[in-house]
């Protein structure tokens, strides 16, 4: 049926120009009726908006593969994130991307955290597969929704930060000193402890790279260049080093192994960042500024500095000062008072 007139003398229409996309409509005059009828037949021949369009039967997997096609390649850790994510979606069953939602990703979530899969981990595998969502529908390979948009991340407890103390410092150096076979570390560890520089900006520097008293690491994290001043016995030794053993190598491997056979016990995966940690802690606790902290550190923003802002001598110390009970001797017992007054009065009696 196009065209039919009703019982009340008015004309229906209703037309199925192509599978699955349906008109229909009533019109006091047949004129009207066979107009609209033959738009939506046009409209539907000339105009892919009008058409059905196939549903996405793409899987995961696939989604995962554009993006990384599309995006990823332009990251710096872009074949990270691509192993990854191949790993994760292979580890949820590899679904159609279109079809996952809520429930699939917290039944993803549960079995993870259940074979004891560390809560960052999880949460860097759920960001990761939203970031692909949300990539693929502004690149509009995708025409549906990211199903991550209202999945909040696992709350995560805070763990204090490590940083050496000085005599731990001077323990370290003498270990990679005494490491005469590989130079590099013992200098690459310096620049780390002089700078709070990550250990792959400190072993990527180069002698164009030192400007005065000043080394500058480009190849940051952040992708912006930063300058940090240094001593300039500093200098003297790193120029000496590279006169004598050349360019730095990649040698964070022979540090940690060095770190081992120290006293020296640190928290999982803090191996050659707890020299940035340290570098930062001994700043803030000599009475550094916590904005001069972030751009010596290259943070994106303060928040990521705040980390550091607890060992400040003065943190939070006008809790006490202008608190409530500033001022009053609010924190002895009612018998600790007597027992004063008694023994002032004692005093006064002799």
């Amino acid at each position: 049926m196009a065209i039919q007139q009703t019982a009340d003398g008015r004309w229906k229409v209703d037309v199925e120009p192509v599978k699955g996309r349906r008109f229909r409509k009533t019109f006091k005059t047949k004129g009207e009726a066979q107009r609209f009828e033959a738009t939506c037949r046009a409209q539907c021949i000339g105009n892919s908006d009008w058409s059905p369009r196939p549903k996405d039967r793409r899987k995961l997997s696939e989604l995962v593969q554009l993006w990384f096609e599309l995006h990823g390649v332009s990251l710096s850790d872009g074949k990270r994130r691509h192993a990854i994510l191949k790993e994760t979606a292979a580890s949820m069953g590899d679904p159609v991307a279109r079809s996952v939602d809520g429930a699939t990703i917290a039944a993803a979530r549960a079995r993870w955290l259940a074979s004891c899969v560390a809560g960052k981990t999880v949460n860097n595998r759920l960001g990761y597969l939203k970031a692909v969502y949300n990539q693929l529908l502004t690149l509009a390979v995708i025409d549906y929704d990211c199903p991550f948009s209202r999945l909040r991340p696992i709350k995560l407890q805070e763990r204090p930060l490590s940083y050496l103390t000085r005599p731990q410092i001077q323990e370290l150096l003498a270990a990679l000193d005494a490491r005469a076979t590989a130079p590099h570390p013992a200098i690459v560890a310096r620049i780390c402890l002089a700078t709070g520089a990550r250990w792959g900006e400190a072993q990527g520097l180069t002698p164009d790279r030192i400007q005065g008293n000043s080394l500058v690491f480009a190849n940051t994290k952040s992708k912006r260049v930063r300058s940090v001043p240094v001593a300039p016995e500093l200098v003297t030794l790193i120029r000496a080093h590279w006169k004598r053993h050349g360019p730095f190598s990649n040698c964070i491997g022979v540090f940690r192994l060095v770190l081992l056979t120290t006293t020296i016990r640190l928290p999982k995966g803090q191996a050659s960042h707890v020299l940035r940690h340290t570098f930062a802690s001994h700043f803030i606790q000599a009475g550094g500024s916590i904005v001069t902290l972030k751009e010596i550190l290259g943070h994106a923003s303060l928040s990521m500095t705040m980390r550091y802002a607890h060992l400040a001598k003065d943190h939070l110390e006008d809790a006490v000062r202008l608190g409530p009970l500033a001022g009053f001797d609010t924190f002895s017992t009612p018998a600790a008072s007597e027992n004063k007054k008694a023994k002032k009065k004692k005093g006064l009696d002799v």
